[in-house]
Parts: C-alpha cells; structure tokens; sequence
C-alpha cells in the first residue's frame, strides 16, 4: 500500500486507510511534488486507474506522500476550488449543498467534493462568472494527506458525506449563455506560482484593461520559460474568451517585443492584482510561505558564502522575478563565472528550478 516508510504506525495507518478509501471509492490517482505538479504523464489516468502496485512503485520512485485524484468521469468525481474566502457567501447561496458535502481545508481555502452520478459537467475557471474553479473532466485535485507548502490537506468533512453534484451545477455548467469566458480552462505553464499570471487569466477583462492586461500575461509567459507559439496559443484563448475581444491586428502588436515585468511594475499597470495570493513576494518585510529563503532555510548552513548571498538576493531583491545571470552579477558585485558556478550548485540541489537563472 502507498504509506511511509518509516514514522509512527499511526501515521501509517492513517495514509493507509485514506488510499484505501480512494480506491474503495474508483478515484483514479497520481503522484504529485510539493509543487502540485504531477511527477509522471498524467493524462491517460483520465481513462484508466492506476493499480495499487503503480501505486507503491509510485511512493518509492519519487519519494513523495503527496495524492492527485483525477477528476471527473474516471473518478465520478467535480470539485469546486475556492481559493479567495471571500466569495463564500456568494458560492453558498448559489449552492447551498457546499455546506453539506464532503470538504477538504487547502493551503489557501476549501475543496468542496461531489459525486457526479453518471452525470456530466465541464471544467471552468469562472464558476457562476466569479474567479472560482469547477474541476471535472481534464484536471485533478491535491488530496489528502499531501503537505503543500507546509500546510497538510485535511478533510474537515469526510469522504462517507460526499453529496450527488446539484441541479444548480449541472445547469449553470450546461448554459450557452452563462458567458463565453467559462469555456476557457486554465492551462499548464512553468512558473505556476506565479500568482499575477493566473489573476490575469481567470480576470474577466474590460475593454479598458484588454491591451495592457494581454500584454503583460504574454511576457510573463516568455518570462516563465514558455515557448512563444504556446504563449501566443494562451493568449488566444484569453481573447477569445473576452466578451470584446482585440482584432487580429491589435493582438499582434502584443507580440511585437518583449519585456521583463518586475512584480512592481505590474501592480502599478494593473490596479487588480492582489500581491497577497502570490506565495513569493518580500513585502512590508515579511517572505511569503513560497520565498527561496523560507523554503531552504534549514540549508543555508550547508551553502559557502556565495551560494547564500545569491539565495539572499533572489528572496529579497529579486523576489517574484527571474534575472539574468549577468543582472545578478552586477547586483552582488561580482563576476558572472561565479554567479553562474553558484547557480549550477544551487540547481543540483534542487534549491532553485532549473528552467530560470539562465
């Protein structure tokens, strides 16, 4: 069975008798890193389940407690994801059955589970036209016990609750004009941390804030190691879901150069980014759950000076963006031969990802 290998048998037990239960149920599983990110080629687990041997090769191979379930029709499973609290009340009254059925405390708000019945319901970002996720078909959850970010996903109501997806779901999801931008579906890129690219992608845009909001979400992109055809492809579907989309023309304006965004100067181009879901960023002193510095912290004694100084300086000065080697040279006065040793020490640690600092 997918367990510890060592620790209490409490604890053993305890991730035991949870895998048991997703198996008992028909969810189909993955393994994913402290990241959230699937550590094997996940999509073909949208149609067939993983056995329990793939299972414990699985926990042995990447060294990891953390569950995916894949959701929708494999699993029977849709999932409502509610990052921002505050659009509670609002999700509650228009369905009151999340009060019921089964839920699960994330690192930032709730999961809220439903059986699916033999019915069907599309993935959205844009739940009821507010910046909420209804996870089915083409996505998965992080499911307890997965630690993330230092937080452990519980259940605060159990699996043995979970309640038949509402009517009010099913008709929202099935409404031709419930708004084009809740075809979209939230993409896999690099840099999935970075919260500012999902605000922009899950943002209904106004006409006035198309331009500039398109503009900043393509360099980003280019900025977090995409591809500029795949980022190209993003921005597209972005467009297209916009109530006045921009003509051909105007988006290839988006294309024409590129620009490296720092954190301050997207929260002074856009007015509704809200820094504070972002896991990175230094600011009025305090690091974010996700800073360099916070999340190696017990590793700075094993580093020489030079790798701790360039670590102080990705999580302060340069927190939330990717410099380039040169940049972080003249910045720490030194050479780029050094910076770039350091960096190849601090990538082979896993300490840094190996798609930046380039």
């Amino acid at each position: 069975m997918f367990g510890l290998s060592s620790g209490p048998d409490i604890v053993l037990s305890y991730i035991q008798n949870i895998i048991y239960q997703y198996l008992k149920n028909r969810y189909s599983l993955i393994p994913v890193d402290h990241k959230k990110r699937p550590c094997i080629y996940w999509k073909k687990y949208q149609y067939q389940r993983a056995t329990e041997e793939e299972i414990q090769r699985w926990h042995t191979q990447f060294n990891t407690h953390n569950i995916g379930i894949v959701t929708g029709s494999i699993s029977q499973l849709a999932v409502i994801d509610v990052d921002d609290i505050a659009l509670l009340p609002a999700i509650k009254k228009r369905v009151p059955e999340i009060q019921e059925t089964t839920r699960v405390k994330t690192n930032r708000g709730y999961h809220y589970y439903f059986n699916l019945n033999g019915r069907e319901v599309k993935s959205t970002s844009l739940l009821f036209g507010y910046p909420l996720e209804l996870k089915s078909n083409g996505n998965y959850i992080i499911a307890p016990p997965s630690v993330i970010n230092d937080h452990t996903y519980t259940y605060e109501v159990p699996l043995s609750r979970i309640s038949p997806i509402p009517e009010t779901l099913i008709s929202q999801n099935n409404d031709k004009t419930a708004g084009k931008q809740s075809a979209f579906k939230m993409p896999r890129y690099h840099g999935t941390n970075v919260d500012c690219i999902k605000q922009i992608l899950r943002k209904d845009l106004k006409e006035r804030e198309r331009d500039i909001s398109l503009f900043i979400l393509y360099n980003l992109l280019i900025q977090n190691k995409n591809a500029q055809e795949y980022a190209k492809n993003i921005i597209e579907k972005k467009n297209r879901s916009i109530e006045k989309p921009l003509t051909e023309k105007e988006l290839k304006k988006i294309y024409k150069r590129q620009y490296k965004y720092s954190c301050s100067r997207i929260r002074e181009k856009l007015s509704y980014i809200i820094c504070e879901h972002c896991g990175y960023h230094f600011k009025g002193g305090q690091l974010g759950e996700s800073n360099i510095l916070v999340k190696n912290l017990r590793l700075l004694p094993d580093l020489n000076n030079t790798q701790r100084s360039i670590i102080c300086l990705l999580g302060t000065v340069f927190d939330g963006e990717y410099p380039s080697i040169n940049r972080i040279a003249k910045t720490a006065k030194t050479n780029s031969r050094t910076v770039k040793k350091a960096l190849r020490v601090l990538k082979a640690r896993h300490i840094i990802d190996e798609f930046h600092y380039n």
